[in-house]
């Protein structure tokens, strides 16, 4: 390396956000509308985590996921909101290297276990509606509690790989970032070393962390509805219908936006079409779901208005 190469080969310290450079006289508005977005996911998932737990109705299977998905969501926004609404009011939205390593750490680590978690969820519909009678013994809270873990753990494990693999590489400028939160693909842009490594496992975590648990959501839930089509009383279709509707939801929106963030073809596309998409994902997304169980599921209603009298 000559010594030219060596002051070229500077080491970033920190990253400047390009988020919402093209709207700076709207950065008060931004801020009130995040604010309330936030305050809403936290009150929201808050009081659904509550309910599950004080309402002895909601002490199943069921409602024991609903109450960890909740907590997820709430460190999953927290992970990006607060330094998005920091950054509002400083001239130089900025982020240093070492804040940057642990918000793509607490990021991935949190989408991918909720992507994990939705298909264990998705598990729990299927013996509830497809094996009724093996239900208590298939769900029981011991293998409730493992695929909780397991989901942690697949989410712990793919975000210590790409974090790690992201301190090889070599940053060397420039330092902007066009968009309002660390991520690894817009790390890997920055880089001006090899990122093949890198990129070999982005592509092996895609289909074994995302594509997976979609398929098996998705194979899941053929095999409910055509159980379902199959309860000769409309009633009874409804019903059963009905205790998993609300989780249907939430999949379809976590996977749509998901798919739609990450899969879709950059080119053609705006920085404020990507930051959009991005805020559907990261921060809307994660409100929404304690709002469809709450207006979707009858139990859910019920245990919120005993909390809340």
């Amino acid at each position: 390396v000559t010594p030219l190469e060596m002051n070229n080969q500077t080491h970033v310290t920190e990253f400047l956000f390009l988020g919402f450079s093209n709207h700076s006289n709207l950065q008060a508005i931004f801020f009130l509308v995040f604010l309330v977005i936030y305050l809403t996911t936290l009150l929201g998932n808050t009081l659904i985590i509550m309910a599950t737990r004080a309402s002895p109705a909601l002490h199943t299977p069921m409602y024991y996921f609903l109450g960890n998905l909740s907590f997820l969501d709430i460190c999953y926004t927290s992970t990006t909101i607060p330094v998005m609404l920091v950054n509002f009011f400083r001239e130089k939205k900025t982020i240093s290297y070492e804040g940057c390593l642990s918000q793509i750490f607490f990021f991935v680590t949190c989408a991918g276990t909720e992507g994990v978690l939705l298909a264990a969820m998705a598990y729990d519909r299927y013996v509830a509606i497809c094996r009724p009678l093996q239900y208590r013994v298939l769900m029981s809270l011991k293998v409730c509690v493992c695929l909780v873990t397991g989901s942690w753990l697949c989410g712990l494990v793919n975000s210590v790989t790409h974090t790690v693999l992201a301190t090889t590489l070599t940053l060397c400028g420039p330092n902007q970032i066009s968009h309002f939160l660390c991520d690894i693909p817009l790390l890997l842009k920055l880089s001006c070393s090899d990122t093949s490594v890198n990129e070999s496992v982005l592509h092996v975590a895609s289909a074994t962390i995302g594509l997976s648990p979609c398929l098996f959501t998705a194979g899941s839930y053929v095999l409910i509805i055509s159980a379902i089509l199959r309860i000769p009383s409309a009633q009874g279709r409804s019903k059963a219908f009905s205790t998993c509707a609300s989780h249907l939801t939430v999949v379809v929106v976590f996977y749509g936006t998901a798919n739609f963030n990450y899969d879709r073809p950059r080119e053609g596309y705006s920085l404020d079409m990507d930051i959009l998409v991005s805020v559907l994902f990261c921060v809307v997304t994660p409100m929404l779901n304690p709002i469809i169980y709450s207006l979707r599921n009858k139990e859910v209603k019920g245990a919120l208005r005993k909390l809340t009298v």
